[in-house]
């Protein structure tokens, strides 16, 4: 099974391009999880059923237009679809701020399997002056914990744009952005909470030392030709599927966006 995910920064936009076909043609996964759509439902959903009608399509969008969102292309019907963060963990944790309710933004969106959950994730960015970092250490547990939830019931495999890199090896220059949007020690620990917790980074568990692995780069000053980058977008899965794992990967030669694809491939 091909598991997918990719920050499209637009999908109508990688659409136009012309270079969401060629990938889904080249890749073909199975699961396609999508973050930052910036499409409604109702924009998108015709348009894209008629395009790829191999998958069935799953979406959660903001509230506001052109906004976030998430969305999941999948070959293999779930035998569930859940929208957003739970009640209970909403009223928990403090996930709105100045900026706005996190919650209305189409961050998470969630498919049961027979054997796992799926989950995608747009995290919140923590904004150029830290200004969101109260937000980030809110939202980053009340994530883990809808994880942790889930995983009582079967294992979980949880992607997406976490906006951090985890350690010094996943960005190409972590000495002057230490404490800076992404590389902050908050974000940081948000992430190191996860491991802790027994999930595993499914990129470090094949490749622990491999540096010059990322999935974003910056427009400015010939980033992405250079690889100046950071890596910032993962798949996580539960210890107890490690053993099923048979590669993880990035696609850097995925164009169409300021993020590359990552991906699993894993035996379920």
């Amino acid at each position: 099974m091909k598991i997918y995910s990719w920050n499209v920064n637009g999908i109508r936009a990688v659409e136009k391009k012309e270079m969401l076909a060629p990938f889904i043609q080249k890749h073909s996964p199975d699961v396609l999880c999508i973050q930052e759509t910036k499409a409604q439902e109702d924009q998108v959903a015709d348009m894209f059923a008629e395009l790829y009608p191999a998958y069935e399509q799953y979406w959660h969008s903001a509230e506001r237009k052109g906004y976030s969102s998430t969305a999941i292309f999948t070959k293999i019907p779930p035998l569930e679809v859940i929208l957003g963060i739970p009640d209970d963990l909403k009223k928990k944790y403090k996930l709105d701020d100045a900026y706005g309710d996190t919650t209305k933004e189409g961050r998470v969106l969630t498919l049961e399997f027979e054997h796992f959950y799926l989950s995608t994730v747009y995290t919140p960015n923590a904004k150029d002056d830290l200004s969101r970092i109260p937000m980030r250490q809110q939202w980053d547990p009340a994530y883990l914990q809808y994880m942790q939830r889930l995983e009582k019931e079967k294992p979980v495999v949880f992607c997406g744009d976490f906006n951090v890199a985890h350690t010094e090896i996943d960005l190409a220059r972590p000495k002057p952005n230490m404490g800076k949007k992404g590389f902050t020690e908050e974000e940081r620990a948000g992430f190191d909470a996860m491991i802790g917790a027994g999930y595993v980074d499914s990129l470090r568990y094949f490749h622990p030392k491999t540096p010059d692995l990322y999935t974003w780069w910056s427009h400015w000053g010939g980033a992405r030709e250079r690889n100046v980058g950071w890596r910032i977008d993962y798949v996580m899965v539960s210890g107890a599927l490690t053993s099923l794992l048979k590669n993880a990967k990035i696609h850097p030669d995925v164009y169409g966006s300021d993020h590359c694809p990552v991906s699993i491939d894993i035996s379920l």
